[in-house]
């Protein structure tokens, strides 16, 4: 399975990765201190970090166990059923962890409208333990006027941030003014596996949309459970990205192709049936 990395539009002198500051401007870090990390202060590789990104596309992540904002124990495998988008943020950062949340946000707010509020999970989980608590997420997710029930922000244990990181492919460092780290969110199918990893700073509806719509309609095919699994998963099939409104809208062009296609396979089916009654006649008309 290859990685298939997309970087988002927008702000292209920023790049892929938010990196030291002899790569980005300094308004690119998040400028606040943390609480340390397990990196040493040296900055954060860009080709490693991009090199960690790719090994991680067809992992499965560790079933660590995390706390919700509500302080209650859950793992990622509690998320398992459906598609899942998860990124990395730290609440001490005051510019781009928080900016790119409410991109993601709004991106996550127009695939709901089109795909439907319960066809995948989101997840964002705090790297800067002990700092990232629960409580502190939930301050930090009510901030950003994030009140989507199926959008969790998880707390993991701080001896399980390393392998947690790792297995996501997430690089960071701790830095005088905060962290070096990825942006990126990784998008999980329904058994809980990496199946893409989209990096930068303005996720959009498009970049994330695309690979997510394909892996809820490939769900949806395997569990489709009646006519309105059918009509669901053809909706969604339908769907095309409006650059101009930034959201989801009905491809009838789309619609137009179905029918032409189903049109034309009744077509065949009518000649068939047609051709087997002529020959059936025949044969009770030719002598015995």
């Amino acid at each position: 399975m290859g990685l298939e990395l997309i970087q988002a539009e927008g702000r292209q002198w920023r790049g892929v990765l938010i990196v030291a500051a002899a790569l980005l401007s300094p308004a690119a870090l998040c400028a606040e201190t943390g609480s340390g990390g397990i990196y040493s202060r040296q900055g954060l590789a860009a080709q490693s970090a991009l090199e960690a990104s790719r090994s991680a596309v067809g992992r499965v992540p560790g079933d660590f166990p995390m706390r919700d904002r509500r302080s209650r124990e859950v793992r990622l495998s509690d998320y398992r059923g459906k598609p899942l988008l998860v990124n990395f943020v730290y609440t001490g950062c005051f510019e781009v962890c928080p900016s790119s949340t409410v991109v993601l946000r709004n991106a996550v707010d127009a695939m709901r409208d089109r795909f439907g509020s319960d066809q995948f999970q989101v997840v964002t989980i705090g790297f800067d333990q002990p700092t990232d608590s629960p409580a502190a997420l939930r301050s930090y997710a009510a901030q950003r006027r994030i009140r989507d029930p199926n959008w969790e922000f998880l707390s993991p244990r701080r001896e399980d941030v390393e392998a947690l990181a790792r297995d996501f492919g997430f690089s960071y460092v701790a830095t005088s003014g905060g962290f070096d780290h990825t942006l990126q969110v990784s998008i999980l199918d329904a058994e809980g596996r990496i199946r893409r990893q989209v990096l930068g700073d303005t996720f959009s509806a498009e970049s994330l949309g695309e690979p997510l719509r394909r892996l809820i309609a490939g769900r949806m095919l395997q569990d489709s459970s009646g006519i309105s699994d059918l009509l669901d998963r053809v909706r969604i099939l339908c769907s095309v990205y409006d650059p101009i409104t930034g959201k989801y809208r009905v491809s009838y062009a789309l619609y137009l192709e179905i029918a032409g296609g189903l049109t034309f396979i009744a077509a065949v089916l009518w000649f068939a049936i047609g051709e087997w009654r002529s020959a059936r006649a025949l044969r009770r008309l030719a002598p015995h």
